[in-house]
This record gives C-alpha cells, structure tokens and sequence, in this order.
C-alpha cells in the first residue's frame, strides 16, 4: 500500500505540469502563425501528451524509489518544470524565442535524466526515452516557427 501511495505526488506534480500547460491553448495568434509542412495537426497533441505524462510519472517515481532525492529526481522536477513553463511562453506571451530556450532547457534536462538513471533503474530512463523523442520533434518545430515568424 505504501507503494502505491508513494507515487501520488508524483502523478501530482505532473498534473500541475500538465494542468499549466493546458491553460495557454492555441489560438488566432498560433493559428496566423507561418508554420512548415511537416506541423502535426493539432489533435495530435492531446493523446501523445497524454500517455507521455503518465510515463512521465513513472519514471520520476522509480528513479525516486531506486535512488531516493538525487540529482535524477532534481532533473526530473527541472524537466517538469520547464515543461509547464514551455506553453505559458509560447502561447501566453506568445515569445516564441523564450520558448525555444526553455524547450532546450527542457530537452538538456530529459537526456540529463536518462544518463542519470541509467545504472540505478533503466526502466526510468527508457521510460524518458519517448519523451526526449517527442521533445526533439518540438524543439525543431519550435525552431521552425521562431525562424519563419521572425
């Protein structure tokens, strides 16, 4: 039972990571965006973030259990922060540029957690694995909008 109730903060503070994000949606401002070919459409987003944070959860719960507070489980919260933060610049303050960075941030602190967890629990970082392969795409979609919109 203690198992079970250890991860709660966890898929809590995905939640809120989730819930920042979702409060800064696209609109007419993104909609009037120059955008390359290759932009998913936009009811991709949900479903993919969606199983992407439940493995989010996870794997910040088994490296916590494997290696207790470390420097992998302060990626992990670096990581979710800059991935609530990521929606709040991009389409709250629509700053594209400061959303490129945090997105690197955010991409820096995903590999930084899979190195990190790497020895003590590989299933936490392949748990990251998606979630460094979805952010790579975003990163270059980021790129390709802060350069066709500047």
């Amino acid at each position: 039972m203690s198992r079970i109730v250890s991860i709660v903060p966890f898929v809590l503070l995905t939640l809120a990571a989730a819930a920042m994000g979702a409060q800064f949606r696209p609109g007419a401002w993104y909609v009037a965006l120059q955008k390359p070919a290759w932009t998913p459409p936009g009811w991709l987003f949900g479903p993919v973030w969606t199983v992407l944070y439940v493995m989010i959860a996870l794997a910040g719960w088994i490296a916590w259990r494997r290696q207790g507070w470390s420097a992998a489980t302060g990626l992990w919260l670096v990581a979710l922060a800059a991935n609530g933060a990521w929606s709040w610049l991009f389409f709250g303050r629509q700053a594209i540029g400061a959303a490129l960075v945090d997105i690197l941030v955010l991409w820096l602190a995903i590999a930084a957690f899979i190195v990190a967890t790497w020895r003590a629990s590989r299933s936490a970082s392949l748990l990251f694995v998606p979630y460094l392969a979805w952010v790579s795409f975003a990163t270059a979609l980021n790129a390709a909008i802060w350069r066709l919109n500047s």
